[in-house]
């Protein structure tokens, strides 16, 4: 037996490591069922190279728990132990045998798999024990050996015949304060949020496993039933298998086991795989998302080598792809001894790159190979698109080739086509291509008519995001401008060389204007007297565009150096001079009756915009009715 102190920097590292190691005690299941793994995958690969001279079989991990003896192991079938190996790796606190292995066998061990890259990871488990064991046994000819260690910087280290197999069982004597690692939920909870995936079978008790009837059995026949091992992961994933081997229902299948508990189908995947110059594959899917910029449920998860990392993915992916779900499994992605947290390094940077330009390639070829289905999908996934153009320089570099622009009447328009068709007649005297939208087609319908009757598309851009899309536009395109059709009347939103005759003289048109804003009263609207169509309407309420703008940009997270929060709302009243409601007013000598009339005309004017709300719109319904009675 041998006996001897570890070898460590600093003498009290175990109260260090259970207090500042991990920020969460429960990783330590993750780090030794990771390290299981590595043996496994190690004596594969040996084996595999004929290094190792026995039988690689179907070898499992097994987590058992012993209540009574308050005792949790990991047990696995892999590559060992031997005295000498265990004096290494285990006393020598910090000294990676995963990272020596691929040193080691760096030509050959490329794709093998190894997880471990810390060698602290062992340690990770006096987090919640009081006492650890080892008991190993190499795949080499040598005696199997017992580790005792209580957690002081003594151990001890003896042959021993407890074990015959090859293999390596980690025992825990779970201390008092750690007993919510005994129960069965616990664990099995664990298992399934980092173990899930893991490239080798983990056993954790067994199942009831009822067993076919043949085809001749009667009918009151019983089935037998069996007990077997229950596995508790699904070591070959979706995104560890070619895409050339998977149809859409793997993927769908996929989906719902990544997310049990989300019952809607998504739109699409985008399967991710690159070996060169840094590895990562992974399946990202496209939910339903409409106008939801909710990213807190459901969202990435982060895999290194099929152990579950995090779902906090920011730095890895790009903000606006965090809309997403999947998963993305690579092991160049730098991690600290906790695998939880990701420094920004230029690996990550390539990663982030990568993903944008091939979300960018699939869009380009969804389109192109059904350009109809594309449309009847693009309501759920435009967020995720504008959000992309407004925060992704690359990806708005090729965001013309999928970005489409629906108007009020059912159409859509790639940013080519949409310029094909409107620049003849939406561009204005000074030459500038002015592009017409609205929010709400119910709400801004009579602006929407109006633009319509004189041969303009209108543009139905509702995202919450649009307003930054549009700034984005407007600085990046040449020579265009969006309006929303209530910013102005329409004659102002694409100004055109056209004679205006007005029906009023200057005199009168004072005389209006001051008996407007005398009735009106309102800080709200600022008046302005317009020679407009007879037929158009006599009072317009219209919201300038780029108050109106600020202030949704600020809303939404923007809006830079004006700081519109807070700021009231600005209204134009347009009166068109020309319309007969003009002429009657300044003919109305009462001043009650005058009165009357402009306030009943800018109700009139609210109730289109939506506007007339409370004690006005009570008002104005009673007035109204009183109206029909005479």
């Amino acid at each position: 037996m041998t006996k001897g102190n570890i070898n460590v920097s600093v003498e009290n590292i175990f109260p260090l490591i259970k207090k500042f190691l991990y920020s969460d005690h429960e990783i330590f299941l993750r780090e030794l069922i990771s390290n299981a793994t590595d043996a496994t995958l190690k004596l594969k690969h040996l084996t595999s190279i004929g290094e190792a001279q026995l039988e690689y079989g179907n070898p499992k991990l097994e987590v058992k728990i012993d209540k009574e003896q308050k005792t949790l192991r990991i047990i696995d079938q892999g590559i060992g132990m031997t005295g000498e190996e265990v004096e290494k790796y285990i006393n020598q606190v910090a000294f990676s045998g995963a990272e020596e292995f691929l040193e080691k066998y760096k030509d050959t061990a490329k794709d093998s798999g190894i997880i471990g890259h810390f060698g602290l990871g062992f340690y990770s488990a006096f987090m919640v024990a009081e006492k650890v064991e080892i008991l190993t046994k190499s795949y080499k000819d040598e005696p199997a050996v017992r580790w005792i260690c209580d957690g002081s910087p003594e151990f001890t280290l003896e042959e021993t015949t407890d074990k015959t197999e090859r293999g390596t069982e980690i025992i825990l004597h779970i201390a008092e304060d750690s007993t919510e690692f005994l129960e069965e939920t616990k664990i099995r909870e664990l298992l399934s949020k980092y173990n899930k995936f893991m490239p080798v079978p983990i056993k954790f008790g067994t199942k009831t496993h009822t067993l076919p009837l043949p085809e001749d059995a009667p009918e009151d026949a019983v089935a037998e039933t069996e007990e077997v091992d229950n596995i508790i992961n699904n070591p070959t994933p979706a995104w560890t298998i070619a895409p050339s081997e998977l149809n859409s229902e793997d993927y769908m299948k996929f989906y719902h086991e990544l997310y049990p508990m989300q019952f809607e189908e998504p739109l699409f995947n985008i399967h991710l795989n690159v070996d060169y110059p840094f590895n990562l594959t992974g399946i990202l899917f496209f939910p339903k998302l409409s106008n939801n910029l909710n990213i807190d449920k459901d969202k990435i998860q982060l895999y290194q080598n099929q152990v579950f990392v995090t779902d906090e993915v920011k730095g890895i992916v790009p903000d606006f792809l965090m809309l997403l779900r999947g998963v993305i499994d690579s092991p160049d992605i730098p991690l600290n001894v906790s695998r939880s947290y990701l420094q920004a390094d230029g690996a990550v940077k390539k990663i982030s790159s990568y993903i944008t330009k091939k979300v960018a390639d699939k869009m380009s070829s969804l389109i192109n190979e059904n350009r109809e289905d594309y449309e009847k999908k693009w309501n759920d996934i435009k967020i995720v698109i504008e959000y992309g153009i407004i925060t992704e320089e690359k990806f708005a570099e090729k965001a013309d080739k999928f970005t489409l622009y629906p108007t009020t009447d059912g159409k859509y328009f790639l940013w080519n086509e949409l310029m094909e068709k409107i620049q003849p007649l939406h561009t204005d005297k000074d030459g500038n291509t002015v592009i017409l939208y609205a929010t709400n087609a119910d709400e801004q319908h009579s602006y929407i008519q109006a633009a319509n009757d004189k041969g303009y598309e209108v543009l139905l851009l509702d995202s919450p995001v649009i307003s930054h899309v549009i700034q984005k536009l407007e600085t990046t395109k040449e020579k265009i401008s969006f309006a929303r059709v209530d910013a102005d009347h329409i004659n102002n939103l694409i100004k055109k060389d056209e004679p205006v005759i007005s029906k009023l003289t200057e005199t009168e048109k004072e005389s209006l204007k001051k008996d407007v804003e005398d009735a009106v009263k309102d800080a709200k609207f600022t008046v302005q007297l317009e020679d407009l169509d007879s037929s158009d309407a006599p009072f317009t309420i219209t919201q300038p565009e780029f108050m109106r703008r600020m202030k949704e940009m600020q809303a939404t997270g923007g809006g830079g150096m004006f700081g519109m929060g807070g700021f009231p709302e600005m209204y134009n009243l347009v009166v068109n001079s020309n319309s007969e409601l003009s002429n009657q007013i300044l003919k109305t000598e009462n001043s009650e009756e005058k009165e009357t009339l402009i306030k009943y005309a800018l109700d009139l004017a609210k109730l289109s915009q939506n506007l007339l709300k409370g004690k006005d719109l009570t008002d104005f319904i009673q007035r109204s009715y009183k109206q029909l009675e005479k």
